[in-house]
């Protein structure tokens, strides 16, 4: 198949095959450093309604703008993340308003899979709808 203009449609080569392999799509990261910052796409109200949900049955203490969450215990020291937020300035998109939060992470004596199981959980509870 051609476009009018005489040039090859890639999309007319693309095949599937029917026994191929349905593509599975990561919902969340790889791999989560120590410490990361994000920007939430929420109001500070949204964030603190989601907030005991995605963070489960572990022990936290929220204090201000920030949650102490704990996340068991090693030999040493416990391990905990602190969540920090504050609010930024609305992204403005044409007469679209959307809030923003920004929010630091930083986990304290905790290695890389604990970091992704707590964090596997947590992104996919903050997840939210899109296109």
């Amino acid at each position: 198949m051609c476009w009018p203009f005489g040039h090859p449609s890639q999309a007319a080569e693309f095949r599937v095959s029917p026994r191929a392999a349905p593509r599975t799509l990561t919902a969340v990261q790889s791999h989560y450093d120590a410490s990361f910052a994000r920007e939430m796409g929420c109001s500070e109200a949204e964030w603190l309604g989601w907030l005991p949900a995605a963070i489960g049955a572990h022990a936290w203490r929220r204090e201000g703008q920030s949650v102490r969450i704990d996340l068991g215990a090693s030999a040493s020291e416990p391990a905990h993340l602190q969540v920090r937020w504050s609010v930024g300035a609305p992204r403005v998109i044409a007469l679209a308003r959307i809030p923003r939060l920004l929010v630091q992470f930083d986990f304290s004596a905790c290695d890389a899979a604990a970091r992704y199981a707590f964090m596997r959980r947590f992104d996919l509870y903050m997840q939210r709808g899109g296109g």
